[in-house]
């Protein structure tokens, strides 16, 4: 009895990891089949509210300042002009910060906050006029010139929070195209195909635009803390979808080097255990609920990192040319079947050049992965901040895209 109780409990394991590595094969075919029956330009979808939002840009700069000209200049090339950006320059010398645009905003703590979180409340805190929306930015962040008229759009559709798409500030390295590769493929999985099926998106720690007044019930009724992660927890419970707005370009620089990586994917590794319980929540609110949204919100949640889940597929794969070889077959297809979707989606999905390249170094990434994964307990300790060091501005970088 206790042998068939064991038998099955692996049994519903490898289902559930069978599901996770199938399950991005299955979106990308639903991609196509819905992409024809939907619109083709942001602006072709029906307003819910016929007003112009005024916009806070939020910048948490800490301890640097290199990046802030280059992003505030990306703003002042909006094609939309009703917003003010918030410079929180914690721990900074700002002596060299002047800016002749009253919608440029330089704000410096004291004492120093040395935490994120404390400085999108100290920007709130001193916004110089109620603002409709709020976006969250990091100092080496650039924006496309119409980037906020997309989003403004999105919000005139009814959305209370919508996440923006963020794309690489550079690919010129292994590495950087790595990691680009890898937010391809989670994009289209946590965000494009999730607005192709009326779900809510995951969000990032930046270019997430959220309603003032939803921000408010959220950080401040409950104290959280953390920040992307805590935040997209509490408004899965409070709006019915938070959108994802594919046409809103927002650059962020992608890690040049592989001790940066491990860093970073540290940092990572650690959030999704972190929150764990979290995820587990909204999963079992969902299923008590019948709330489709929260019941694959939390599901795809609780997906462990991509180089564990593919792991454990290896894993079953060599358990079962023991125990059961039809079995080992079909953990043979499911593996094929997930590595060819990866390929797919990351061809298909890519916007910018040379990323194909990169799927050839993939051993390489996970190898690095795998020793972020060992070093977890850092991250535990300390926070292991990414280091940023392309200071580059929007005219140069619009010019190296692929059209």
């Amino acid at each position: 009895m206790i042998l068939n109780i064991a038998e099955i409990i692996f049994i519903i394991i490898q289902v559930i990891f069978a599901v996770y590595l199938l399950l991005p094969g299955f979106l990308l075919l639903v991609h196509y089949i819905i992409k024809p029956f939907s619109g083709t330009n942001y602006k072709s979808h029906k307003k819910k509210v016929d007003k112009d939002f005024d916009f806070a840009a939020i910048v948490t700069a800490h301890q640097d300042t290199r990046f802030i000209a280059p992003l505030v200049d990306s703003f002042l090339k909006q094609t939309y002009h009703k917003f003010k950006l918030y410079v929180v320059a914690d721990d900074c010398d700002i002596s060299g910060l002047n800016f002749n645009d009253e919608r440029i905003v330089i704000l410096k703590p004291e004492p120093a906050l040395h935490a994120k979180i404390k400085s999108i409340r100290h920007s709130v805190n001193n916004f110089h006029r109620p603002h409709d929306v709020m976006i969250i930015f990091d100092s080496d962040n650039l924006v496309h010139p119409e980037y906020l008229e997309v989003l403004n759009h999105y919000f005139q559709r009814g959305y209370r929070a919508v996440q923006t798409h963020m794309l690489s500030k550079n690919f010129d390295t292994v590495y950087a195209k790595l990691d680009s590769v890898g937010h391809i493929f989670n994009n289209f999985t946590e965000r494009t195909s999730r607005m192709d099926m009326g779900f809510s998106s995951c969000i990032l720690g930046l270019g997430i635009a959220v309603e003032t007044k939803l921000y408010g019930e959220i950080m401040y009724k409950d104290g959280l803390g953390g920040f992307d992660k805590k935040l997209q927890a509490e408004m899965i419970k409070k709006i019915p979808k938070l959108a994802f707005a594919e046409e809103a370009i927002v650059y962020d620089e992608k890690v040049d080097d592989g001790k940066t990586l491990e860093r970073q994917r540290t940092r990572w590794i650690h959030a999704y255990f972190k929150y764990f319980n979290d995820n587990w929540k909204i999963l079992l609110a969902g299923l008590k609920g019948f709330n489709l949204n929260r019941i694959y919100f939390g599901f795809a949640a609780l997906r462990p990192p991509l180089f564990i889940t593919l792991g454990a597929g290896l894993l079953f794969l060599v358990v079962n040319l023991f125990l059961d070889t039809s079995m080992a077959l079909a953990w043979t297809a499911v593996i094929t079947l997930f590595i060819l979707s990866f390929v797919l989606i990351v061809i298909s999905q890519s916007r910018q050049k040379g990323m194909a390249s990169a799927l050839f170094y993939i051993p390489v990434f996970v190898m690095r992965q795998v020793i972020a994964l060992l070093n977890m307990k850092k991250a535990s300790r300390s926070f292991l901040k990414t280091e940023h060091t392309r200071v580059i501005y929007i005219e140069d970088l619009l010019k190296n895209e692929m059209v």
